[in-house]
């Protein structure tokens, strides 16, 4: 009988060993800041933990989901948070700053590790991050820039490149005219900043009398609708007599575009665009818009939640040396790089990339 119960043992024993090979049959992945974060078919990591050893929850605050570009970066956010093993917390504003303080409230509330906050308000959202410092909570300025605040970390493009981008194309394309100058919402410090890279090259053409600005203007909310007015309103002053609009992103520019429309006037006036929206590759290939900055939103979430991941375990994120100051303090920076696209480059950088499908663009 003390026989069989050995026996009995043993085969208990080698099956216990051979179940734990077979579970260790699954390989995990690595993905780095330059990785799309919304491929198919990666495997998930384990899930990731801070220096105490619990599972990394980060919060991740939007000002809004109107516009496409900020649908892209919660989809890429979300695909490389699951493919990393982190709890991601997701709240959208709606474009309204107090809604956007009582979400992160709750944010911080949970226990989050790190808040990642794109304000809506990039003023009063120093209010939502001396909370959160409050509570020993580091916070990633997103794309746009929390004024007046100590802040751990910001990550964006570099906005005033954007601008610059913009201008550049537009004076390349436009020697001499009427023009319309649009800068986005005056809550966006990101705003200010393209409309500083654009008077880089714009500013000298209107000193030489090479430029007269019929409209100069913000639009508030970055509303397509308020762009629509605005243009409107500009045509009426010129009598359609209008050859450039520098638009500060896609959306206004498809407002300006549909005022532009009701004239016929839109094949023969330069626009510029920002975030590569489907729409305005759209319009590009059809020939109603001129071109597009290109901000690969894929990138800037995988390089976020990477940040955040250092942060949460202790480490410090490398930044080069690079700061960008929001009249408290020079914030430690990571600025990725802006691409123009044109109806010359719009496959190669827009298609080939897997930003945007083939069949989609040109699907009119």
């Amino acid at each position: 009988m003390k026989k069989i119960k050995k026996l009995l043992g043993v085969m208990l024993l080698c099956l216990m060993v051979v179940s734990s090979f077979t579970g260790c049959g699954k390989t995990n992945t690595s993905s780095t800041a330059g990785n799309t974060g919304g491929e198919t078919g990666t495997v998930e990591e384990s899930p990731k933990e801070t220096a105490e050893g619990k599972k990394l929850v980060i919060g991740f605050s939007l000002p809004t989901l109107q516009e496409e570009r900020w649908a892209r970066d919660k989809e890429a956010m979300e695909n490389y948070a699951k493919s990393k093993g982190i709890e991601l917390l997701v709240q959208i504003a709606d474009m309204d700053a107090q809604k956007q303080a009582n979400q992160c409230e709750n944010l911080i509330s949970q226990g989050i590790d790190v808040l990642i906050l794109a304000p809506h308000d990039a003023s009063s959202a120093a209010a939502i991050v001396e909370s959160a410092r409050a509570s020993n909570v580091p916070v990633i300025s997103y794309d746009r820039l929390v004024m007046d605040t100590d802040l751990d970390l910001y990550i964006s493009f570099d906005n005033v490149k954007v601008g610059e981008i913009q201008g550049k194309y537009l004076t390349e394309h436009l020697d001499k005219g009427n023009i319309v100058w649009l800068a986005g919402a005056p809550t966006d410090n990101n705003a200010k900043l393209f409309k500083q890279g654009a008077a880089k090259y714009l500013q000298p053409k209107i000193d030489s009398g090479d430029y007269k600005v019929i409209l100069e203007q913000d639009v508030i909310d970055w509303k397509p609708d308020n762009a629509l007015k605005i243009m409107e309103q500009a045509l009426t002053l010129a009598n359609n007599d209008i050859q450039g609009v520098l638009a500060p992103n896609d959306g206004t520019a498809g407002g300006c575009i549909q005022a532009m429309n009701a004239q016929g006037i839109t094949d023969k006036v330069v626009i510029t665009g920002q975030d590569a929206e489907l729409a305005a590759a759209q319009r590009i290939v059809n020939g109603e818009q001129d071109m597009t900055v290109f901000k690969d939103t894929r990138k800037l979430a995988t390089a976020a939640l990477d940040a955040a991941i250092t942060m949460a375990s202790g480490g410090k994120v490398e930044t080069n040396g690079a700061v960008t100051n929001n009249n408290k303090m020079d914030v430690p920076s990571l600025l990725l790089e802006p691409v123009a696209v044109d109806k010359d480059n719009i496959d190669e950088i827009l298609i080939d990339s897997g930003y945007l499908k083939r069949e989609d663009v040109y699907k009119n």
